[in-house]
């Protein structure tokens, strides 16, 4: 492991957890020990988020029933629709999503049941209503009604429906899907030791999740995918590629999407979406938005060493979906809430108050002056 240091905390270890292991010298991740790609090849997202709040996967009879419990959920309080509708149509979709979530505690009937099943009911509901603010801030701002949420399919297939109004086909939920259970998790993230921060003072499930949701709105942290999308924009046409990567890089300026403050070999879950673009790109022959990613990828390899991570190529596959740019942080946030509230519930049942140092470099003596002496 690199040699610890206090700045940005880098490689210091802040608690103990079962959730997440992420070895980033061998570019592994698992959730309670099962390996990402099984579960992108072979798992939903419901599956994934049993499985990290629960520990285990789940047999066929409790998957069906937290699928029918997420689906009860899905629905906003109309109260928190009215509120949405109070708001400057150019709100940004994460500061929508981060105050509905903050706003959903006062429709919490036991709020001060803080038992453990209390608290997981809390996560499913949470997970089950994220989809529902996203998609009908998209068409409140836009002066639409929202779309009321499904009885019944997948959590993907429910989100895509809300957002467009048609049923979406198998193959675009899939690849949904495959998103939501690859961002699901990335154990001590920013976003994620926000939430657990939060949690370890005993305030609530809601107000730890409104934390996540402010720490991932940052571009440095769940923005980034966005970024690349709009590079991508700007780069226009694949011969543009490389000539504008080239001179990027020769000016400094910072690439989004490549790199990762644990990750040394390429990030497990770009493996995925690499391949996720290029199925997109041949099936609607249009190749372009992956060719344009593939070299700017080389390039950045090439020159700086660095690898693709996980927003490098979700940008073009939420594009090539249709999705609207500014909502690739909220999916994000639509899938990490399976995660942050796991997390949450480890630091409940496992509570400490998390109060680190800082390591003081200001000035140690300075008389005070009084106020007429000042200059």
């Amino acid at each position: 492991m690199p040699t610890a240091t206090t700045d940005g905390l880098e490689d210091i270890v802040a608690t103990h957890s079962r959730i997440c292991d992420l070895d980033g010298q061998l570019g592994k991740l698992t959730y309670y020990g099962v390996d990402i790609h099984d579960l992108a090849l072979h798992s939903s997202f419901e599956e994934t988020a049993y499985l990290l709040w629960n520990g285990v996967l789940p047999t066929r009879t409790q998957l069906e029933d937290l699928r029918l419990r997420l689906r009860a959920h899905r629905a906003l309080p109309g109260q928190i629709l009215e509120l949405m509708h109070l708001l400057p149509t150019s709100t940004a979709p994460m500061d929508v999503l981060r105050t509905a979530i903050s706003a959903l505690s006062a429709f919490d009937g036991h709020l001060d049941d803080t038992s453990a099943s209390a608290n997981h009911r809390r996560a499913e509901r949470l997970t089950a209503v994220m989809p529902t603010i996203v998609t009908s801030w998209e068409h409140i701002r836009h002066g639409r009604a929202p779309i009321m949420p499904l009885s019944d399919h997948d959590h993907a297939t429910n989100f895509l429906y809300m957002l467009t109004g048609k049923m979406p086909d198998d193959y675009t939920a899939h690849v949904l899907d495959v998103a939501l259970v690859l961002h699901a998790d990335h154990e001590l993230n920013a976003s994620t030791f926000a939430a657990r921060v939060t949690a370890a003072t005993l305030a609530d499930m809601y107000a730890s999740i409104s934390s996540a949701v402010g720490t991932l709105s940052g571009p440095l942290h769940g923005g980034a995918n966005e970024q690349v999308i709009r590079m991508l924009l700007r780069i226009g046409e694949v011969n543009n590629a490389r000539t504008y990567i080239e001179g990027a890089l020769a000016r400094k300026e910072r690439v989004m999407g490549f790199g990762h403050r644990v990750y040394r070999t390429e990030d497990p879950r770009a493996s995925h979406l690499r391949e996720i673009s290029k199925e997109l790109g041949q099936r609607s022959g249009d190749s372009k938005w992956f060719e344009m990613s593939q070299i700017v990828e080389r390039v950045v390899k090439e020159q700086k060493g660095l690898y693709a991570n996980v927003d490098f190529y979700s940008a073009s596959v939420y594009y090539m979906m249709g999705l609207p740019i500014d909502l690739d942080t909220p999916i994000f946030a639509c899938s990490r809430v399976a995660g942050w509230t796991a997390h949450v519930l480890e630091q409940y049942a496992h509570n400490r108050l998390i109060r680190p140092r800082a390591e003081y470099e200001g000035p140690k003596l300075t008389p005070y002056l009084p106020l007429d002496e000042r200059s």
